[in-house]
């Protein structure tokens, strides 16, 4: 099991992509690997032929360094390893633990070539299904090999995807096998007499990830909670503005806006553009600001990073925004891609029931901004006839931010740098 994440402990098995027997050439894709973040293709970078399949399509939490599969010079005779066993390559390595010496030895093991050879002592035979030439497919109890995509349309449908049978390749259930599932007249998907009136999940690498990080962010950071009211009429007209002087080439979100905003606050107030950085002994302050945005997959929530957030104009910070949201929700992105950020923004604005929220500090960063919908609001105007009402447009946001490297009036300062410069949104243009 390769490390393909410089956090990646552990990962699971999706397809195949080649079946015993196959030449592999180098760079040809070897696997598909679900890390802790992404599920990514494994591309073998020697040249060989699949002796031996040890870890199946399916497989869960494999460790880094563990044997997946034997890979033997070409010419070298591969029916003497039907019998080859997980025990005969190595055995498995507890996945709390990998070891650089661990994932050499395995590395040693699956390219070995003709030096590999299979243990006559070894026990229970492992038996190899016929080859059809398809996919190899995970056991009922897994996940179904489908895209995020395809899961979330599932979601929405409320089609139980375990049921549907798939017509991709290596049985991939596509969008289209959701579309023309067709539930049978005789069945229930709710509460019955015949099972059980709920539904086990196995929680992914991703999962497990997430609740880790937001526990001990929790538990060792000391939040503290900023809020405000900030006015978006002058954004918002500026953004109407601006798309329609694009004719078509761009279409700039009020999200867009406030990721600059964000750079900018963080400039000013560059103590909130900050890491804790324990093991150091140092608090990091950050020269450049990249900015995390929170995005809600299917898999669970990502943060893609747009970097350099204060020296990009917001036609790129659209773009970007776009492609990283796109590439997370189908789990394409690259390590680099979601990892590092100085500075996070959740904005739950689409949804028009969330006024206000929290969000969790992301670790090492010291500051998290979380943003609620667009609200109008009434506002008295005084004017020589007397007060009169106006009306005007709101979000809330909530800052949260880490004691240890951010003092309350700092916090306290970057909101109040933040409110000026979307309430006068021009000056993003100096």
């Amino acid at each position: 099991m390769p490390a393909l994440s410089p956090t990646m402990t552990a990962g699971s098995i999706g397809t195949w992509q080649k079946k015993v027997g196959d030449p592999i050439a180098s760079g040809d894709i070897l696997v598909e690997i679900e890390t802790d973040k992404a599920q990514m293709d494994f591309e073998y970078q020697e040249e060989g032929v699949l002796a031996k399949i040890l870890k199946e399509a399916g497989a869960k939490d494999v460790a880094v360094g563990n044997p997946i599969a034997i890979l033997v010079e070409e010419g070298v005779d591969i029916t003497s390893f039907e019998s080859f066993t997980l025990e005969d390559a190595g055995g498995e390595k507890d996945s709390s633990s990998p070891s650089i010496e661990g994932a050499s030895k395995a590395s040693e093991s699956s390219s070995a070539g003709p030096e590999v050879t299979p243990s006559k002592e070894s026990t229970p035979v492992a038996q190899e299904s016929d080859s059809t030439g398809a996919r190899l497919q995970p056991s009922l109890d897994r996940e179904p090999l489908a895209s995020p995509a395809t899961k979330e349309l599932a979601l929405e449908r409320g089609v139980p995807i375990k049921e549907v049978k798939g017509t991709g390749p290596g049985g991939r259930i596509t969008k289209e096998d959701i579309e023309k599932h067709k539930l049978s007249a005789g069945t229930a998907y709710g509460p019955s007499a015949t099972g059980p009136a709920y539904e086990d999940k196995p929680i992914s690498l991703m999962r497990k990830t997430i609740a880790t990080r937001l526990t001990e962010s929790m538990n060792q950071s000391p939040h503290y909670f900023v809020t405000s009211s900030v006015s978006v009429s002058k954004l918002l007209k500026l953004r109407q503005a601006l798309n329609a002087s694009g004719e078509g080439k761009y279409k700039l979100s009020v999200n867009d806006f406030l990721i600059k905003a964000c750079g900018v606050a963080c400039r000013k107030v560059p103590a909130v553009n900050s890491s804790w950085r324990e093991k150091e002994g140092v608090i990091r302050e950050h020269k450049t600001v990249d900015v995390s945005v929170a995005v809600a997959t299917p898999t669970g929530l990502m943060t893609p990073i747009v970097k350099g957030v204060e020296g990009l104009g917001l036609e790129s910070i659209s773009a970007q925004v776009k492609d990283l949201g796109k590439r997370a929700r189908d789990s394409k992105l690259k390590p680099e891609e979601y990892q590092g950020g100085t500075f996070t923004i959740s904005n739950m604005g689409m949804n028009p029931a969330v006024e206000r929220f929290t969000a969790v500090i992301n670790p090492p960063q010291a500051a998290i901004l979380a943003v609620g919908t667009t609200k109008k609001v009434a506002v008295p105007l005084e004017t020589e006839d007397g007060t009169s009402v106006t009306w005007d447009e709101q979000i809330v946001v909530t800052g949260s931010f880490d004691h240890r490297v951010v003092d309350g009036a700092v916090g306290g300062e970057w909101i109040r740098e933040f409110k000026k410069i979307v309430e006068n949104p021009l000056e993003l243009l100096l």
